[in-house]
């Protein structure tokens, strides 16, 4: 049997006030064919001050913010993992908490009649922990005749999720996730993130760890997908 209680397709209404505007720019993205089946992105990719490319994954920094930091995006291929499991596994916390090496707490929990996740993050000493409490749904949509799964998360603030001695809470955090099949037995990946930790971590730092955490971290979810087969 498959561990954890299945994930929702809904997450009730809307994720915060982003989830219009998140829908809004995956649609104006996936327009066009995102990411040819050799893994090279055929997106239209803007002038930016900030690429990174990892074999087949790109990442790109675009509109960097007051505080130095960049929002991004993510391009790739993830091969031999369907877009139904990938989606399943991604949306799957208590799964996560046994592959994802850096999690120190995650959890869902009912608050003023919404699903709020919290999630405590390991940090590396002599940095404090950071943790988030934010708002997410998955929808599974038909663009144009393709099937694509999209999680939409974004940081919030709710009384009963209150801060932590210790432990900073980032409150500037907004993902999109969009998967569909790349014609075989993978998927094609497109991601946007901003993610803001806080503290005393220089912008450059934080700039370079997301550009090179994030194709990391869909390596690892590529793996906990093989082994979430062999746990239905």
């Amino acid at each position: 049997m498959r561990r954890g209680r299945p994930p929702r397709r809904e997450r009730g209404a809307a994720v915060a006030e982003g989830t219009g505007a998140g829908l809004l720019r995956l649609r104006e993205e996936l327009c066009p064919d995102p990411v040819s089946s050799s893994g090279a992105s055929a997106w239209a990719v803007p002038p930016s001050d900030c690429v990174q490319i990892q074999g087949s994954w790109k990442v790109i920094g675009v509109q960097p913010q007051k505080t130095g930091l960049y929002e991004y995006k993510v391009f790739g291929v993830l091969e031999d993992c369907s877009p139904t499991l990938l989606a399943d596994v991604y949306m799957d916390l208590d799964y996560r908490k046994q592959w994802d090496q850096y999690v120190k707490e995650l959890y869902e929990q009912e608050c003023n009649g919404q699903t709020v996740v919290y999630w405590e993050v390991k940090y590396p000493f002599p940095m404090s922990n950071r943790d988030y409490v934010y708002l997410r749904q998955r929808r599974d949509l038909d663009v144009e005749g393709r099937k694509i799964h999209v999680v939409l998360a974004q940081s919030t603030s709710v009384p009963q999720l209150v801060e932590r001695s210790g432990v900073i809470r980032v409150k500037q955090y907004k993902q999109s996730l969009a998967i569909e099949s790349d014609g075989k037995k993978g998927s094609k990946v497109f991601m946007y993130y901003l993610d803001n930790p806080g503290g005393q971590i220089p912008s450059w730092l934080i700039n370079w760890a997301a550009k090179n955490g994030v194709p990391n971290f869909l390596k690892d979810i590529a793996r906990a997908c093989q082994n979430y087969l062999k746990k239905t």
